[in-house]
C-alpha cells in the first residue's frame, strides 16, 4: 500500500480537475479550498482531454462515466498523485496501473446505498405489477376501465428475492424486502454473520446456480470484475423460473443483454427493471419496446442529499491526502 507524504504545490494548492458538474456547494467549497477546474459545461471529456487534464493536474476528481486505463495513466506524467473518484464503484479506473504510479485512488462508499436501494426496491414491485404497461396504458388514453382480469401482475409477498451480492446494497435492499413479505435468498463470496441473516430474515445459497434457479426475482448489487462480467448469461437465465424478473441497479454488463431481450421475447421472463446499461447512455431498442421493462437513466444515485455527501467525501480525501495524510476512502489493491 502506498504511504503518502506531504505533497508539495507550487501555488501552494493543489491543482485539482473535475471531469463533470457536481452540486453547486460542492464546487464552490472545492474552488474556495484548491486551485479547481470546473466542467461547467457537463460535457464528458474525451479521452484525450482525460489525458491531458491528468498531465496538468495533481488531483483527477472523476466519475463512473469516465473511463481511465493504463495507457492513459502511463500518458500522465509525474504530476498526478491522486483519482478521488466520485462514486463508490472503480472499475473504471485501472487500480493496478494507478498502484504502480504510485496514484492514490480514492471513492465514495456508502453515500448511495439507500438511494440505489430505493430505486430496486421500485423496479422490485413495479416489475411484477407491470407498472410500466399500466403508466403507458394511461398516458395512451385506451385504459377503458376497471375490470377482473385487466392488467393481471403478480403478488409480491411469499415470492423468492434472489439478491447477488449481499454488500451495503444488497443487505439495503433485502431489509426492504423483507417487509414486503419476500423470503430472501442471496448469494454472495461468504455468508453474512448468522445475526445478520436473522436480522434480515435471509438465507445463503452457495450456489449461484442453484439461487437463480430458486427466485421468483433475482436482483443484482455485485461489482463489475472479470468473473462477474456477464455471470447472467443465456445458460443461467435457462436456469429461471418460467415468468420470473431480473432486477439490475449494479453494472450494466453483468447481464448478457442478447440473453436477456431472447428471453423477453420469447416470454421466458415476465419482465425486467434496468438501471443500467452496457453501453451507456445507448439502450437497446428491443428492451425499450418490451411492454414490461422498466428502463431508468441510471439514477440509482440521484438524490441531491446523496450527491451532495458524496461530493463532501471527495473533498475530505483530497484534503487528507494534500496534508500528507492517508485518505479516510483509500482503495486498497494490495499491489504496493
Amino acid at each position: 500500500m502506498a504511504t503518502p507524504t506531504a505533497p508539495h504545490f507550487p501555488s501552494g494548492k493543489p491543482r485539482v480537475v473535475v471531469t463533470r458538474h457536481l452540486m453547486p456547494q460542492v464546487e464552490a467549497r472545492m474552488s474556495e479550498l484548491y486551485d479547481a477546474v470546473l466542467n461547467e459545461s457537463d460535457r464528458p471529456m474525451s479521452r484525450e482531454e482525460l489525458v491531458e487534464a491528468m498531465r496538468d493536474c495533481d488531483v483527477l476528481v472523476p466519475t463512473v462515466t469516465d473511463r481511465i486505463d493504463a495507457d492513459m495513466i502511463a500518458e500522465c506524467g509525474e504530476r498526478l498523485g491522486l483519482i478521488a473518484n466520485f462514486g463508490a464503484g472503480t472499475e473504471h479506473i485501472d487500480l493496478a496501473a494507478a498502484a504502480k504510479r504510485r496514484i492514490i485512488v480514492t471513492n465514495t462508499p456508502g453515500v448511495f446505498t439507500d438511494d440505489t436501494a430505493d430505486i430496486a426496491m421500485a423496479m422490485i414491485l413495479g416489475v411484477p405489477r407491470r407498472i410500466r404497461e399500466g403508466t403507458q396504458l394511461v398516458r395512451r388514453g385506451e385504459w377503458t376501465g376497471w375490470a377482473p382480469s385487466g392488467l393481471l401482475g403478480r403478488k409480491i409477498g411469499g415470492k423468492v428475492l434472489g439478491i447477488i451480492g449481499m454488500g451495503r446494497i444488497g443487505q439495503a435492499v433485502a431489509h426492504r424486502a423483507r417487509a414486503f413479505g419476500l423470503e430472501i435468498a442471496y448469494y454472495a463470496r461468504k455468508p453474512l454473520p448468522e445475526a445478520a441473516e436473522r436480522m434480515f430474515a435471509a438465507r445463503f445459497v452457495a450456489d449461484l446456480d442453484e439461487l437463480v434457479a430458486q427466485a421468483d426475482i433475482l436482483t443484482l448489487h455485485c461489482p463489475l470484475t472479470q468473473e462477474t462480467r456477464g455471470m447472467i448469461d443465456a445458460r443461467r437465465i435457462a436456469l429461471m423460473k418460467q415468468g420470473a424478473s431480473i432486477i439490475n441497479t449494479a453494472r450494466g454488463e453483468l447481464i448478457d443483454q442478447e440473453a436477456l431481450v431472447e428471453a423477453l421475447h420469447e416470454g421466458r421472463l415476465a419482465g425486467a427493471g434496468l438501471d443500467v446499461y452496457p453501453e451507456e447512455p445507448k439502450v437497446d431498442k428491443r428492451l425499450l419496446d418490451h411492454p414490461n421493462v422498466m428502463t431508468l437513466p441510471h439514477i440509482g444515485s440521484a438524490t441531491v442529499e446523496g450527491r451532495e455527501a458524496s461530493g463532501e467525501k471527495v473533498i475530505a480525501n483530497i484534503r487528507f491526502w494534500a496534508d500528507g495524510h492517508r485518505p479516510p476512502d483509500q482503495v486498497l489493491t494490495g499491489l504496493i
